[in-house]
């Protein structure tokens, strides 16, 4: 967002001076009944000295109203803010997504673009790419219980994952169709199929304000990340971008109005060229990748075109009634932990911070439910997360492999308030989808004072019942922007993760087009004024 600013043309030395200099000048003492005489004067004047320079002063007059029409056409206001969301819409935070005032500077104040009532911040375009950069790569046979084979469970139900039969009993039975064993991997395929049944989504390319890439990257380079071989790494990705750049749509702008989304964290798309860092692929090093927006499950830090969406979550509400009932129904928990702690140690590392929360919980099972993920299967949103997240006050985040997890989302689902103890897992991340306060809906605690003996229990029983209250509603309310909606409905705007990043793209490059042919127009003005 461009900050706001104040540009004041007298500098703090001459103030005083001019403050001085205003305190001193006289009211004229010159009668009204002077003034004709003054203003013929003047006119005598005027007359004299254009008669002698008439082309100066042509000039001078030419300019003068130039400048007057600059003036008045810039004062203009301009509002192009999207119509305000409707009473009845479920309980949704304000998001913070681009608007045109974060890119329209205040001398350009004219739109360019004519309104679509439908869809106002434009259309997307989706390539139909070859298979082998989509279905191909999927997994069409495997036990998605499997804890080593990540890819198993992605394709069914278009990515959303087997339903979760197992929730019948845990929840109402309204509830459980809404549910599914999502793979936190799946994103790619969620996204693709919510993009084609997207209501803002035209089949004519011309038409469209942004392109979408359906690639399934994540999948392409997790095949081969544990193997030793990274031009098998690299190659769906090389032989994709090689299709894509004889894309006419591509050629026009080389990419800079193109997205795509990456179902892993940045990081697996970045190979360091350090001697035995050799993990990931090299996707968004290359030249090619430069100006293509993309989403991803954590982004780099200062990297404007990575955005960070969340972890897919096993629940995917099929219409807003869905979101208003399941947002009810998490107010009405019977919350009898004070705490849990839902991972697994990491043994191979020294210091283990997550085998000092395990540690930790254990010592304090009264106010703490541990669900050890080493003794009960926790991947793909089992029941035994969802439950212990329901009946919790607060779930412990601590960073995964990388700073985020997939955790966060589960319990925030669930209406827990999330505790965290690095500020990178989730307060530099999601910026379009988490309040904007970190303090009215989570708790941060340094890992170094926990490390150091500060007492997790105690830091969390000194808020008060109005406190985590208050607490647990700001989650409440944000939770449809943290999932990915199923809607039965696929005209109806549901307001989910989903539509949140597409419109923020969407919106992002429909201002930088204003912007572009505002700037131009200025210079353009600029020319005939020098000519």
């Amino acid at each position: 967002m461009l900050p706001a600013c104040s540009n004041n043309p007298i500098s703090s030395s001459s103030s005083s001076s001019y403050s001085s200099d205003l305190h001193n000048l006289k009211k004229p003492k010159t009668p009204e009944h002077h003034l004709p005489m003054k203003n013929a004067t003047t006119f005598n004047f005027l007359h004299t000295h254009i008669s002698a320079n008439p082309r100066f002063w042509l000039l001078a007059a030419f300019l003068s109203a130039q400048a007057l029409i600059l003036f008045i056409t810039r004062s203009a206001p301009l509002s192009l803010s999207p119509k305000p969301p409707a009473t009845n819409q479920p309980h949704f935070i304000q998001h913070r997504f681009p608007t045109e005032s974060d890119v329209r500077d205040q001398r350009s104040n004219r739109p360019s673009i004519p309104d679509d009532p439908e869809c106002q911040s434009g259309r997307v375009y989706i390539y139909d790419i070859p298979s082998m950069f989509t279905k191909d790569l999927v997994l069409s046979e495997c036990n998605d219980l499997h804890p080593w084979r990540w890819q198993c469970g992605i394709g069914p139900n278009d990515g959303y994952g087997k339903d979760a039969v197992e929730l019948a009993g845990i929840l109402p039975d309204n509830f459980v169709p809404a549910w599914y064993r999502t793979n936190q991997f799946s994103l790619e395929l969620i996204f693709h199929y919510r993009m084609l049944n997207y209501r803002c989504r035209t089949r004519e390319p011309e038409s469209a304000t942004a392109f979408y890439m359906p690639f399934y990257a994540g999948l392409a380079v997790a095949k081969y990340l544990w193997i030793n071989d990274t031009a098998k790494r690299d190659w769906h990705c090389n032989m994709f971008l090689k299709w894509v750049k004889n894309q006419t749509y591509w050629q026009k702008n080389k990419g800079s109005d193109h997205f795509i989304t990456l179902g892993r964290i940045t990081w697996d798309f970045r190979r360091l060229s350090d001697p035995g860092r050799e993990w990931g692929s090299s996707f968004l090093n290359l030249p090619e990748m430069e100006k293509v927006m993309r989403f991803n499950l954590e982004k780099a830090p200062g990297i404007d075109l990575d955005i960070s969406v969340p972890y897919p979550t096993g629940f995917h509400p099929h219409s807003k009634k869905q979101i208003l009932q399941w947002q009810s129904f998490l107010r009405k928990q019977n919350r009898t932990s004070l705490f849990t702690f839902i991972g697994a140690s990491h043994g191979s590392l020294d210091d283990d911070f997550r085998s000092l929360l395990l540690s930790y919980c254990y010592n304090e099972s009264t106010a703490c439910h541990v669900v050890d993920c080493a003794l009960t299967p926790c991947n793909n949103g089992s029941s035994v997360v969802l439950k212990a997240s329901l009946s919790s006050h607060f779930c412990l985040q601590p960073k995964g492999d990388s700073y985020t997890r997939r955790g966060v989302f589960d319990c925030m689902v669930a209406g827990s308030i999330p505790v965290f103890f690095w500020k990178r897992t989730a307060y530099d991340q999601y910026q379009w989808f988490l309040p904007g306060k970190p303090k009215s809906y989570s708790v941060y605690i340094d890992h170094e004072d926990v490390r150091k003996g500060k007492s997790i229990r105690k830091v969390l029983e000194g808020y008060s019942k109005e406190e985590v209250r208050k607490m647990r509603e700001k989650v409440i309310e944000t939770v449809p922007s943290l999932v990915y909606a199923r809607p039965k409905d696929p005209s109806e705007s549901i307001g989910d993760a989903f539509e949140i990043a597409v419109e923020g793209v969407l919106g992002k490059l429909r201002y930088e087009k204003i912007w572009n042919e505002e700037w131009k127009d200025d210079e353009d003005d600029e020319n005939v004024l020098t000519r």
